[in-house]
């Protein structure tokens, strides 16, 4: 029997790691697609930066931290960041370049205007397609905050699949005028790990 239970909780856990992943590649290019104009309210910002808790670390994908009891304890921490490349410079041969293809207008870019209703509806869509059915994802609280005087968003939400745990998730997306930085926390509902995310939330700052 315990046998069982230690099996189902390894796939649970690799589950959950790809739904971090999911959460930060399919999130960015979803909110953020496209060519868009550069956010010219916001300083630049060069990177984000954080401490990594000692329950945690590294995973085989870039930015992403397992904890060490890993799969058994299924929280993790990814980190990643969105540049919409409009920091570099064109030359006037590539600026002739963009408008002969029809290239040279981009569209707006609504990453500070976020809402609730829209990344809730963005998210749920992408798990719901991820594990073949509907996990209700719901997100509970979305707060905007300043970070190191750049604005963002700290969002909340949870999801259940069919004979799973519940999966909690915290997610921190700073904006900048070129870079989104995301920093998403992911727990099982049995993962006894806030103390460990408090610390690596409060030591975010943006450079």
């Amino acid at each position: 029997m315990k046998r069982e239970f230690d099996l189902n909780k390894s796939r649970f856990g690799v589950r959950i790691l790809l739904a971090v992943t999911l959460l930060v590649t399919v999130g960015a290019p979803l909110f953020f697609a496209g060519k868009v104009y550069a956010r010219d309210s916001l300083d630049a910002a060069s990177y984000c930066s954080f401490v990594i808790p000692p329950e945690f670390e590294p995973g085989q994908e870039k930015g992403l931290f397992i904890n060490v009891n890993h799969p058994m304890e299924s929280s993790s921490i990814k980190y990643d960041y969105y540049d919409n490349g409009l920091d570099v410079i064109l030359t006037n041969r590539e600026k002739a370049a963009q408008k002969e293809a029809g290239t040279q207008t981009p569209v707006a870019d609504e990453s500070t205007s976020l809402t609730k209703q829209i990344y809730e509806e963005t998210m749920a869509a992408a798990f719901n397609s991820q594990y073949g059915q509907d996990v209700g994802f719901v997100v509970s609280s979305f707060d905007k905050i300043t970070v190191d005087g750049y604005p963002g968003y700290r969002i909340e939400a949870s999801y259940q699949a069919a004979d799973e745990e519940r999966v909690h998730q915290t997610v921190y997306m700073l904006l900048s005028r070129y870079r989104t930085f995301t920093i998403s926390m992911q727990r099982a509902e049995d993962d006894d790990c806030a103390a460990a995310f408090e610390e690596c939330a409060s030591s975010i700052h943006v450079h």
